[in-house]
């Protein structure tokens, strides 16, 4: 990034993919993840996750793959508009598992077969569905009969169904009620609160290599509470956004002003428009300098 230099950094510290080495949690994060690693260590079976669009649902599943011991075969699957032979199709490339098959009832054998191998060896099997909320009932159906495969004292594979608030309003219909009684562990995730702002900020900005003086103060650091609601994937745009905005006009400490601007070019709901210049145009705002920086490399 054009800023990582000028602000002694050796890597952008508000990356938006979920890198474990920047991992930073709020205490509903600490807590969401004990939850599933205790889930799935303890052989619980359905475990669900929600949270409202970038609270970080997905940097959670994240940890918990790092956190889980190599013995753990983990299947990941984040398309879940799928018929149900593609999901099994899909499921069996997540587990390796080379079997060809191509009636329910083959697949079904061949992940019994395979599961009950790694009970055998005291090997746990973690399927996470992500964007759950978009599974049609007939689905959810479907992966609730794959907690049928058990034996007399455990459960054979875990099951993680992770989602939008959505999710909720579609369990609780009438037809899925034997899912929603299978599901021994719940957990939302909530935004930021004030003080865990304050923290993210600084050990992003630590792990990215920042020793010096403080770059956001303590005004921006409250606006940027107040335009993002605390929500973490917000927090990241709006702070690199700051961080560019920062840069193009040399500017080493960051106040609300600029936070401000960035919110406003993002058009966060709540964050009124970009006011109009003395000359009676749009002023430039961040993305202008942007662009100037752009065409100045």
């Amino acid at each position: 990034m054009m800023y990582n230099e000028f602000y002694g950094l050796h890597r952008s510290p508000f990356e938006m993919a979920p890198d474990p080495a920047f991992l930073v949690l709020g205490e509903t994060h600490r807590e969401g993840l004990a939850t599933l690693v205790y889930g799935v260590e303890s052989r619980k079976g359905f475990v669900l996750l929600t949270g409202e669009v970038g609270t970080g649902k997905t940097t959670l599943l994240h940890a918990l793959l790092g956190q889980l011991d190599s013995s753990t075969a983990s299947a990941f699957i984040f398309n879940p508009r799928l018929e149900p032979l593609d999901f099994f199709h899909m499921l069996f490339e997540e587990f390796g598992i080379e079997v060809r098959c191509h009636t329910k009832a083959e697949y079904l054998i061949a992940l019994n077969s395979f599961l009950i191998e790694r009970l055998e060896r005291n090997e746990t099997a973690l399927l996470i569905v992500d964007e759950a909320q978009n599974l049609s009932p007939e689905m959810l159906e479907e992966v609730r009969l794959l907690s049928n495969l058990e034996t007399p004292t455990s459960k054979l594979l875990q099951i993680m169904l992770v989602g939008q608030p959505e999710l909720n309003d579609l369990l609780a219909r009438p037809e899925l009620r034997q899912l929603r009684q299978r599901i021994v562990l719940r957990h939302h995730l909530h935004p930021f609160d004030s003080r865990e702002i304050n923290t993210y900020i600084d050990e992003r900005l630590r792990m990215a290599g920042h020793i010096g003086g403080e770059i956001f103060n303590r005004a921006a650091r409250k606006k940027v509470f107040d335009v993002t609601g605390g929500i973490p994937r917000l927090v990241n745009i709006v702070c690199d956004g700051a961080l560019l905005a920062g840069y193009g006009r040399a500017k080493t400490k960051l106040g609300s002003d600029v936070v401000l601007e960035v919110a406003r070019g993002l058009e966060l709901p709540g964050v009124e428009t970009t006011p109009r210049s003395t000359n009676g145009h749009a002023s430039w705002g961040w993305r202008g300098w942007l662009g100037r920086l752009r065409q100045r490399e």
